[in-house]
């Protein structure tokens, strides 16, 4: 008797025994290398900010069919505070599958920890609106077939990132077209001590007028209604639960279309692993009716 992939199989000669052997562990290989071959592609780019004068890395997944592609569309994928340019990838390795899913392209750009995706007024090392907005867009949309419209771009992110996504879209409506975030710092007013945001607009209470006019929450001004797909997500154990629920409220008053999700949880990766699904086929579906 030989037991083969689950099956038994009797009557079986030595010899056509070790063929059958070798022949099923030829199908097992071809099978894995075939899905080695059609899974997604993670590089590791260095892209130039000539604004900071330096070099900095993103991370930058292709979907398995992007060789037979004309143009896809891109997903900018934000990171939080603490964190760099690998933490998705790393803690989320289902983007690559996501890609595929979706056939879009994911890309992680560099925050360095607590940017806050900011254009600091205090400090000009610290140019990270320019840099994720401007001049790493034009990186990918010269390096990588993407859909060079609005109608192909989105951005998301968590925590800082989510305060990071929404900034640079509502700032940039003409750059992306979707937007999103998840547990998202949507208002930093509350927090004037937390996160180094006082290190990248000085400290709120010199200038209490700049963090009002570079917090989410008093931003919704700049919002043409149905211009800016938006989704927002946020658990109910959120430390940042609260700001979500009076961003929510503030685009309800001035009749911005929104997706808002609450679900249990808090400002953990399980609930952020679980967040991105929900926001990437809400980008998918954005995608498909440009």
């Amino acid at each position: 008797m030989l037991r083969l992939l689950g099956r038994q199989v009797y009557g079986l000669t030595n010899r056509q025994q070790q063929f059958m052997k070798q022949f099923y562990a030829l199908l097992a290989v071809s099978v894995l290398a075939c899905q080695l071959s059609f899974a997604a592609k993670v590089d590791t780019v260095v892209t130039h900010s000539e604004v900071m004068k330096k070099d900095i890395k993103a991370v930058v997944v292709t979907p398995d069919r992007y060789a037979d592609a004309k143009a896809l569309p891109t997903l900018y994928l934000l990171h939080g505070a603490g964190d760099a340019y690998s933490g998705w990838i790393k803690k989320v390795p289902a983007l690559q599958q996501y890609a595929d899913q979706y056939q879009m392209i994911i890309v992680c750009p560099d925050g360095n920890v607590t940017s806050w995706y900011f254009d600091s007024p205090v400090d000009p090392a610290w140019q990270y609106e320019t840099y994720v907005s401007r001049e790493l867009v034009n990186y990918i949309d010269k390096n990588y077939k993407t859909v060079k419209d609005r109608k192909g771009r989105a951005i998301t992110g968590l925590s800082m990132g989510g305060h990071g996504a929404l900034y640079l879209s509502f700032r940039h409506q003409d750059v992306f077209g979707a937007a999103g975030s998840m547990s998202g710092g949507v208002d930093i007013t509350p927090f004037p001590l937390n996160w180094n945001i006082a290190k990248r607009l000085g400290d709120y209470e010199k200038y209490p007028q700049r963090w009002k006019e570079n917090t989410i929450i008093n931003m919704t001004h700049l919002l043409i209604p149905n211009k800016l797909a938006l989704i927002i997500d946020c658990g109910r154990d959120d430390f940042f639960y609260n700001v979500n629920v009076k961003l929510h409220d503030e685009l309800v008053y001035q009749n911005i279309p929104h997706d808002f999700i609450i679900r249990p949880g808090a400002h953990t990766w399980p609930y952020w692993a679980n967040a991105i699904k929900y926001q990437l086929l809400f980008f998918n579906d954005f995608f498909n009716r440009g």
